[in-house]
C-alpha cells in the first residue's frame, strides 16, 4: 500500500503514474513535486497550429484503431505489426514508439509487475519516445502534442521504475511528467485526451488527504482538486477519447471499486472491458471479482472458466495470479452453488497451487482457500488434512483475522494449537 501511494503521489497528474494496482485479493462476502498551476486553462483550436499533429489525425485514428483494440485483447504482434508501419513512415514522431511501448506496459501489467522479462524493451521504447518529443518540442514550445508524449513517456517510465523501487529515477521521471502535462493541459479543448491526467489529479488530490491524512504536508505543494469533477472528466475520457479512452476506463473501473467501494457502478464498466476485449485476463479477473461480489454469478462462473481454459492454451496475459481468482470463485461456486464438495475442494487446491507459482501466499485467496479446505476436512473428519489446512492459516493470517481466530481456536481443541 505505501508503495502505491508513494506512486501516486509522484504522478498525481498522469495517467500511467497514478495507476494504483488493483487491490489484491480484496473481496466481499457476495449478496445470496513541485508547485503546479492546473486551471482549467482551453484554448482556441483556431489559435493553435495543429499541422502535422499525429494525435488528433483523423486518418491515422481509422487506420490505428485496430491497432490499438488489438494492444488491449492482447493480440501484441498485430498491433506491434501496425506501429512499425507507422514508424518507418513518421521516424521522428514519437508516437510509433510510445504506442509501441504501451503495448510492451501491457505484456507486464497483467502479472501485477512481477515479470521483468520485457522492462528493457519498454524503456527503451519510452525513452525513444521522450528523445523524439523533445526535439519537436524544442521546434516549438507550443507544440502540445510534444507536451502530451513527454508527459504521457515520462510518466509510464516513473510508474515501472516506483514499481521496480528505484525510487530517483521514478521521482526524476514524475517530476519531467508534471511539467510537461502543466503544458499540455493548455489544449484540453482540441481533445479528450488532454484531460486525461487533469481528470486523474482532480479526483486523487483530494481523495489522498482524505483517506491518508499523514500525506496531506506532501500535498501542500499541489494545488486543490475537485473529486467529482475528476469523476466527470476520467467519464468524458472514457466516452470520446481515442487513445486514452481505455485506460480511462481501467482507471474509472478501479476508483469505482477501490476507493469509491462502489461495485455496483464498477461491474459495468468492467463489463465494457471484457466483453470488449475478451482475451485480456486482467479486465477478464476483475470483471469475474465483481461478479462475485456482486452475486452475478452465472458471469461469474462463465468468466472464471474462460480464464482457466486460456491458461490451459498458454494465451498471452494468461497466467498464475488470473489462474488464482479464477480457481477460488469456481471453488466457492462448487461449495455454496451446486454443493459438489470434491469440485470445490479441488478448486481449492489449485487456488493454492496457483497462489504459490505466483508468490501471493500473504492473504487473499490463499488464505481463504486453505481455510476453507479445513472446514470441509472438519466436515469429513478428516483431523489430519483439517490440521495442515489451519496450520497455514494461522502461520499466514493477521492475528487479528476471524480466520487466524477460528483456525486457532480449532487448533487449540484438537491438540495442536
Amino acid at each position: 500500500m505505501l508503495r502505491s501511494l508513494f506512486c501516486i503521489c509522484l504522478g498525481l497528474l498522469l495517467a500511467p503514474l497514478l495507476a494504483r494496482a488493483q487491490k489484491p485479493d480484496t473481496i466481499r462476502t457476495p449478496p445470496p513535486i513541485q508547485t503546479v498551476a492546473l486551471d482549467t486553462v482551453g484554448v482556441l483550436p483556431s489559435a493553435i497550429d495543429t499541422k502535422g499533429w499525429l494525435l488528433l489525425d483523423k486518418d491515422i485514428q481509422l487506420e490505428l484503431d485496430g491497432a490499438v483494440h488489438n494492444i488491449y485483447n492482447f493480440k501484441y504482434d498485430r498491433a506491434e505489426k501496425q506501429f512499425r508501419s507507422l514508424r518507418r513512415r513518421y521516424p521522428n514522431h514519437p508516437m510509433p514508439y510510445f504506442l509501441l511501448g504501451l503495448s510492451t506496459w501491457w505484456k507486464i501489467r497483467p502479472t501485477n509487475f512481477q515479470t521483468y522479462q520485457y522492462d528493457k524493451t519498454f524503456f527503451a521504447y519510452m525513452d525513444t519516445a521522450v528523445t523524439k518529443a523533445q526535439r519537436l518540442y524544442d521546434a516549438d514550445n507550443k507544440n502540445y502534442e510534444a507536451s502530451f508524449f513527454l508527459s504521457a513517456a515520462y510518466g509510464f517510465d516513473a510508474r515501472l521504475h516506483a514499481e521496480r523501487h528505484d525510487w530517483r529515477k521514478a521521482t526524476v521521471g514524475a517530476r519531467r511528467s508534471l511539467n510537461f502535462l502543466k503544458k499540455s493541459q493548455e489544449a484540453n479543448d482540441l481533445s479528450p485526451e488532454f484531460q486525461f491526467g487533469q481528470a486523474l489529479f482532480n479526483y486523487y488530490a483530494v481523495w489522498i488527504p482524505e483517506n491518508y491524512p499523514l500525506l496531506k504536508p506532501v500535498l501542500l505543494f499541489f494545488p486543490k482538486g475537485d473529486k467529482k469533477l475528476g469523476m466527470e472528466q476520467l467519464r468524458s475520457v472514457a466516452n470520446n477519447g481515442f487513445y486514452t479512452a481505455n485506460e480511462a476506463r481501467v482507471f474509472l473501473m478501479g476508483i469505482l471499486k477501490n476507493e469509491e467501494n462502489n461495485a455496483e457502478e464498477a461491474i459495468p464498466v468492467a463489463r465494457y472491458l471484457a466483453t470488449t476485449f475478451p482475451d485480456n485476463g486482467y479486465f477478464q479477473r476483475f470483471y469475474a471479482l465483481l461478479a462475485y461480489d456482486q452475486g452475478e454469478f452465472a458471469d461469474c462462473e462463465r468468466v472464471s472458466r474462460e480464464i482457466l481454459d486460456k491458461i490451459n492454451k498458454g494465451m498471452p496475459g494468461y497466467e498464475g495470479i488470473s489462474g488464482r481468482y479464477a480457481s477460488y470463485f469456481l471453488g466457492y461456486l462448487m461449495q455454496n452453488r451446486y454443493r459438489d464438495l470434491a469440485k470445490a475442494k479441488d478448486y481449492y487446491q489449485r487456488c493454492i497451487v496457483f497462489a504459490e507459482s505466483t508468490g501471493d501466499t500473504s492473504g487473499g485467496f490463499y488464505l481463504f482457500a486453505n481455510t476453507n479446505l479445513a472446514r470441509l476436512a472438519v466436515r469429513e473428519k478428516d483431523v489430519v488434512a483439517a490440521k495442515r489446512y489451519y496450520a497455514v492459516v494461522v502461520d499466514k493470517a493477521d492475528k487479528k483475522s476471524e480466520q487466524y481466530k477460528e483456525a486457532k481456536a480449532w487448533l487449540k481443541k484438537n491438540g495442536k494449537a
